[in-house]
């Protein structure tokens, strides 16, 4: 029998649920396990059951976190806080949600766990980054956990296949394609990809009809819902947008992979915490770090995947992002030429861009 959900399928179903607050169970060796629920859409009532499942129930942040709160990893890329007694969602989230650090500074002092296996808790982070929610999760340890999974009606997943799938590169499936005359690049089309885990469709746009044996014009485009449609002047993602399909249009032809990665992979709510931490004066690495994310949670692998899909394996790739043209390469991508893309320099953004060449390496 097919109609059963498979990994892929309960992994999807686990970062809705994560999303709207409801409890996932990880299962791993044996009968043990743990039940997760997102920091930033606990509420009280499920927050109280989960600090009455164990005490050992903890919320754990990323490492990057972890330094911001002063507070021991001693799991290395996480660690794991006990929650106090009378845990409130105001509690976990003034911890989870830098935003108001400095209305809020004295949080803790934190001893964080040590000891005993993480890899459950390290997991439950990954899933919900995944939910593109903060970096933050309540975790409580439970044994019988499929029966406990069963009996509470909750999403279980199989923490070993989980994680696997999780780190496989993603399968696409073509949906559709279509003509779509463009301003800058007229003889356009639009196809669409779906990934098979039930995350954001990606799409290629398709300039003129280049040939599959030559190197073709590329650019790998990250979403950006305030600089590609907003036309803010914090980031220069909308002129690069456009000076990329001038060319495709100007030389006729092209290929603009365009990857639902927003905020270099953290979500607009969370980019627009970022934005209020730059307000505060952090840069805009130090605010992902705040927030405990890395400085780019991107997947490249994508951009790399369909253009193989649309047979492409040469490009003249139009970046100043060095790790673009490198994973291209790792995924046998030829990248024959970079194709320098500087555009879009304001006021406005002038210190995010010198940030990106002095701590992300990009080619400004």
């Amino acid at each position: 029998m097919t109609l059963a959900p498979d990994i892929t399928d309960l992994l999807a179903r686990a970062r809705a649920d994560i999303r709207m607050g409801v409890p996932v169970v990880l299962t791993g060796t044996g009968d043990g396990g743990a039940v997760l629920l997102a920091a930033e859409t606990a509420s009280p009532e499920r927050l109280a059951d989960m600090a009455g499942l164990s005490t050992e129930t903890c919320l754990v942040v990323t490492g990057r976190r972890a330094e911001t709160l002063r507070a021991r990893a001693y799991d290395g890329d996480i660690a794991r806080l006990p929650l106090p007694r009378g845990v409130t969602p105001s509690w976990v989230r003034a911890v989870a949600d830098p935003s108001d650090d400095l209305k809020t500074p004295m949080k803790g002092p934190f001893n964080a766990l040590r000891g005993g296996d993480a890899s459950l808790h390290r997991l439950a982070v990954d899933l919900v980054k995944e939910a593109r929610l903060l970096p933050s999760v309540i975790v409580a340890p439970v044994k019988d956990a499929v029966d406990f999974a069963s009996k509470n009606g909750l999403t279980s997943l199989p923490a070993e296949e989980s994680a696997a799938t999780m780190g496989a590169e993603a399968l696409l499936d073509p949906v559709i394609r279509a003509r779509v005359p463009l301003l800058l690049a007229p003889d356009a089309r639009l196809h669409v990809f779906r990934p098979k885990d039930g995350a954001e469709e990606h799409y290629v746009i398709e300039v003129g009809s280049p040939p599959r044996d030559r190197p073709v014009l590329a650019r790998l485009h990250s979403a950006c819902f305030t600089g590609d449609l907003l036309g803010s002047l914090k980031c220069d993602c909308g002129p690069q947008l456009r000076a990329a399909l001038a060319q495709m249009g100007s030389e006729g032809a092209g290929v603009l992979l365009y990857l639902n990665q927003e905020g270099r992979g953290i979500g607009l709510a969370n980019k627009m915490r970022a934005y209020s931490l730059q307000d505060q004066g952090f840069d805009t690495v130090e605010a992902n770090h705040r927030l405990g994310f890395e400085d780019d949670e991107r997947d490249f692998r994508l951009g790399a995947a369909l253009l193989l899909r649309m047979g492409f394996s040469a490009v003249r790739l139009m970046t100043n992002n060095p790790a673009k043209i490198d994973m291209m390469r790792r995924m046998d991508i030829d990248v024959v030429e970079r194709v320098p893309l500087k555009v879009g320099k304001t006021p406005q953004n002038e210190a995010y861009l010198a940030t990106k060449a002095a701590k992300s390496g990009h080619l400004l």
